[in-house]
């Protein structure tokens, strides 16, 4: 059995795995709750510019800490340095209940509402389609596309036990056809007929109702849906060669490519549909932006070539997330803080049984609750983390000033502490727009206050040894909290 991860990432599957992890369902479906939120197709545009420039902000400040300190696990080997152990495992601990499982099923979610577009899926249970678990949970609503979720994440999960440069080549190859068919969109989009450029950047609310900060920050919470998943390169620092260039390297020229394509692809539906149609969209439930903009101008035939290509979108990012975020598990897992049987790696030098812990969990995650639950639910927990690794740029900066970094953040301090102001600014608006997201993701974040003291107490005499692959019995936790 390998007891080592394999480095052998360089900077160009870098990129890939950022953008990979970033391009899912967002680009499709998330203009229609922005625009429900805002009434205003140039203020949609300006939430989007504004998620951007926020979420460029976090990633090079992330950056920073991640040419510092990067290793396995990502923001989970950070905030060991920057806080201590227990703030660290509590990030681990968010990531497996709430952020990173959570993400795989909303993505699995929409995957396979897209399939059932084209091929109807034979319908399970509807009689129960009704049952709830207290008055929040309908695990039996839509059985058929969430037991097909279901699928998907399992086999997904099977291809990623075959090791990282296959998962990382697949990721490659999808993205390529996800880009060729987003650049389709934009190009006959923009050049139709029914296009009308200049109202994308029509300033005017429906009924002139005004525009506040908390419509912005609510409408962004969708944007960053679409921008989340950059930082899930630093989840796999240890497979990444030279990987205090590569990784901050691969956040920044990702991010920029992808809030590039996202402005244009977003207009383009600006364009198209207006702002009562993309409110009727996002009432319907069912329906997606991107298609009914490609609707409007290649017909019906149109609607089989976007589904295609959100199946192809929603594939690639699920596959991606999947394969990025098993190493923080494994990470916690080899300091005794984790399951034990979650520090193996099998002879592809993959954390296997890690893998199928979070497949397990997200399995479930699909079962309790929408698409759009799932991801506020996702937004409001990993901005508290962002945020904290922003502030680390501080913390490192006082604590290591003469440690070598590849990369310092650009506008520093004013470009971190923008950041850092933001993440709590989000927070305190999604516990008064989103109360039950709100709560629900910080229960499942708090669930790591006793799991924490159960692991650290149950390991506290053994410590995994990477050279013979076997626990051996000495003192694990060197440092309390």
């Amino acid at each position: 059995m390998s007891s080592t991860l394999n480095r052998s990432l360089g900077l160009r599957y870098a990129i890939v795995v950022v953008i990979a992890n970033i391009i899912g369902s967002g680009v499709y479906k998330k203009v229609a709750p922005m625009a429900d939120e805002l009434n205003s197709p140039g203020w949609v545009l300006i939430a989007w510019v504004l998620g951007g420039i926020i979420t460029l902000f976090g990633a090079l400040s992330n950056a920073e800490v991640a040419g510092l300190l990067a290793d396995t696990g990502g923001e989970y080997a950070y905030f060991k340095k920057i806080y201590n152990r227990f703030f660290a495992f509590i990030f681990g601990w968010s990531l497996f209940t709430v952020i990173q499982t959570a993400a795989i099923s909303s993505l699995a979610y929409v995957f396979a509402q897209s399939l059932n577009s084209i091929i109807r899926l034979p319908q399970f249970f509807p009689s129960l389609s009704n049952f709830t678990i207290g008055g929040i949970f309908y695990p039996f609503a839509d059985f058929s596309v969430k037991l097909c979720a279901i699928i998907l994440i399992l086999l997904l999960t099977w291809v990623n036990t075959k090791g990282i440069k296959t998962g990382a080549r697949m990721s490659n190859a999808i993205l390529v056809l996800v880009f060729s068919g987003i650049f389709l969109i934009i190009f006959f989009g923009l050049t139709s007929k029914n296009a009308s450029i200049d109202r994308s950047f029509n300033l005017n609310t429906l009924n002139n109702a005004p525009i506040t900060v908390s419509h912005v920050f609510t409408a962004m919470l969708s944007a960053f849906w679409a921008y989340q998943g950059w930082a899930a390169i630093g989840f796999v620092g240890g497979e990444v060669i030279n990987a205090k260039r590569n990784i901050p390297k691969g956040i920044a020229i990702g991010i920029f490519i992808v809030i590039g394509l996202y402005l244009l692809v977003n207009t383009t539906y600006l364009s198209l549909l207006p702002i009562t149609t993309l409110k009727e969209v996002h009432e319907s439930r069912n329906q997606i932006a991107a298609v009914e903009a490609v609707r409007s101008f290649w017909g019906n035939n149109g609607v089989l070539f976007i589904s295609t290509l959100i199946l192809m979108t929603t594939l690639g990012c699920t596959h991606a997330t999947i394969l990025a975020s098993a190493r923080p598990y494994f990470a916690m897992a080899r300091e005794g803080l984790f399951f034990r049987k979650v520090a193996e790696l099998n002879k592809a030098h993959v954390p296997e049984n890690s893998l199928i812990y979070q497949c397990f969990w997200a399995c479930l995650l699909v079962l309790s609750g929408t698409f759009d639950q799932l991801t506020d639910m996702i937004i409001f927990a990993v901005f508290i983390y962002y945020g904290a690794t922003a502030f680390g740029v501080f913390i490192l900066r006082k604590k290591m000033p003469d440690a070598p970094r590849p990369y310092k953040v650009w506008g520093y301090p004013v470009v971190p502490a923008v950041f850092v102001c933001f993440c709590a600014g989000l927070f305190i608006n999604t516990f008064f727009t989103r109360p039950r997201e709100a709560i629900l993701g910080l229960i499942l974040m708090l669930t790591g206050i006793p799991m924490y003291w159960w692991f650290k107490r149950n390991n506290k005499n053994r410590k995994y040894d990477v050279n013979t692959a076997n626990w051996n019995s000495e003192n694990m936790i060197t440092k309390d909290i």
